[in-house]
């Protein structure tokens, strides 16, 4: 096909369809979740409400539904408005569904049966859910398991089940939330592999993006290619969180895309481009950054920090493993980009003095990454038994100050930014501005600045990249460089035999 065009490829390999409901995953998962349960509460159930449908404001446009997450990873449904239920003792799974109007058929489809929920989903057993307190009854339980707790993220709370107990069972709220968010934190080999597949179907569009760039005039029109080559390749049909597509100056705005900045700027040929965009898939998410300049080709001020951020990035791949501290693994990002920008004569004089001062929180204000899996910022980071946020300046963003354990499925994402206001607040504390060289770092004004971001799961010895793409310098040019630009490409196979650090 002509250079330039973008359009779809006609490949076999994109007509797979829809993934079906992995019922195996959430048995796995509810399994888990009663093998700890039996060692403090062995002759409990867990109830547990789905999420519902919200309207735009008083309209009756409902946004685009997606389920309450711990409901999504003990049962997979995909339906609003069930309560799940899971026998401690037994183990035994039940889902409670709502008696639906006729008129429902008419203009939502068939009306869905206990009978159908329980072979879509795998569970023991349905029922409607103004039968929970019968189904609770002929299980006698010592007490009922209720959802409640913080999420150290959003500091939001999740409210317990409201259902009308009217047997009086014995309610806990206080034991199920910090069991079910630590058995959420280390992945099974399949929730592994969905989010694999997720990044292979992010990695696929990233790639696409870089080469069809040119075509783009707006950050808009590079959101629409990602959106189009996630659904259309991988049946992704939602991203795991709002995309950014920042450029140039944006590219400094950390949580740039929202609906005050709408990925609205137009695309210039000089500039640097900071695309942070993952897809969703079987409720499991990616989070990937990719960083690059729009012409292709790296310029001298591009280069030196990109190259800098890479070294941090790849520091840590190399570093990270069970047992070691992802505070030290921070601190060590920081302290190899500090060092490199010390070298191209941005920054000047001790580097451990720099991170003892906070000058690293200027430069990269976010912490290295976070926990993955059916949220993008999954749960588990500050829980009772973890290591508690750390309070210094430039550590006090971390998400999570967790020792690594194998299977824990994390985002390595060192940044470089030049943002206006902290960069004058750095100028104006002298225990700062000593390590600057402002003639150098002035150049670097309206620059932006880069992410590079992978997924990485803790394997044994050491761990795992699941999201590969052109990161050297000579990766990316070369890759751009191509002459297929444009195209849709077939998912990358990429996520069955992941690049193995060591």
């Amino acid at each position: 096909m002509p250079s330039g065009d973008i359009t779809s490829t006609d490949n076999e390999e994109n007509v797979e369809g829809l993934p079906p409901v992995p019922k195996e995953v959430h048995a796995k998962n509810r399994n888990k979740l009663v093998g700890r349960l039996k060692e403090v509460a062995p002759n409990s159930v867990v109830l547990v409400q789905g999420g519902h449908l919200i309207n735009h404001y008083n309209t009756d446009t409902v946004y685009q539904y997606r389920q309450e997450s711990y409901f999504l990873w003990l049962f997979g449904v995909r339906e609003p408005g069930l309560y799940g239920l899971v026998d401690v003792k037994t183990g035994k799974s039940v889902l409670f569904i709502p008696r639906l109007p006729e008129e429902y058929a008419t203009w939502m489809g068939p009306i869905p049966t206990p009978t159908f929920i329980t072979e879509k989903y795998g569970v023991s057993e349905s029922f409607y859910m103004d039968q929970i307190d019968d189904v609770l009854s002929g299980l006698r339980p010592e007490s009922v398991l209720l959802l409640n707790g913080l999420n150290t993220d959003s500091n939001l709370e999740i409210k317990p089940a409201d259902f009308p107990n009217r047997n009086g069972f014995a309610l806990d709220a206080s034991t199920l939330y910090p069991i079910i968010s630590e058995c959420r934190v280390v992945k099974s080999p399949e929730e592994i592999e969905l989010i694999s597949k997720a990044c292979a179907i992010s990695c696929t569009a990233h790639k696409y993006v870089m080469q069809a760039i040119t075509k783009c005039h707006f950050e808009y029109q590079v959101e629409s290619l990602f959106k189009n080559s996630c659904y259309f390749v991988g049946g992704s049909r939602t991203t795991a969180y709002t995309n950014n597509c920042s450029t140039g100056c944006n590219c400094s705005i950390l949580h740039y895309g929202d609906a005050g900045a709408p990925n609205s700027k137009q695309i210039l040929p000089g500039d640097m481009c900071l695309f942070d965009m993952g897809a969703s898939h079987s409720g499991y998410a990616s989070d990937i950054t990719i960083s690059f300049p729009v012409s292709g080709k790296f310029t001298k001020e591009q280069k030196i920090i990109y190259e800098a951020v890479l070294a941090a990035r790849d520091a840590v791949i190399n570093s990270a493993k069970p047992g070691v501290s992802w505070v030290d693994m921070h601190i060590l990002a920081n302290k190899v980009m500090l060092v490199k920008l010390t070298e191209a004569g941005i920054l000047t004089g001790n580097v451990d003095e720099m991170i003892e001062a906070g000058l690293s929180g200027i430069l990269q204000p976010h912490g290295l990454g976070h926990l993955l899996g059916i949220d993008v910022h999954d749960v588990g980071g500050y829980l009772s038994n973890t290591p508690q946020r750390p309070k210094q300046s430039y550590l006090k963003n971390l998400r999570t100050a967790r020792i690594l354990e194998e299977g824990i499925v994390l985002t390595v994402e060192p940044g470089c930014y030049f943002i206006d206001p902290l960069l004058d607040k750095a100028f104006a504390d002298e225990n700062l501005s000593k390590f600057i060289n402002k003639g150098e770092i002035s150049k670097y004004r309206g620059f932006g600045g880069v992410r590079i971001e992978d997924v990485v799961v803790i394997t044994k010895t050491g761990c795992t990249v699941l999201s590969p793409l052109p990161r050297s310098v000579e990766e990316i040019e070369a890759w751009m460089k191509q002459t297929d630009k444009g195209c849709i490409r077939p998912l990358d196979k990429h996520y069955q035999t992941p690049v193995i650090c060591k």
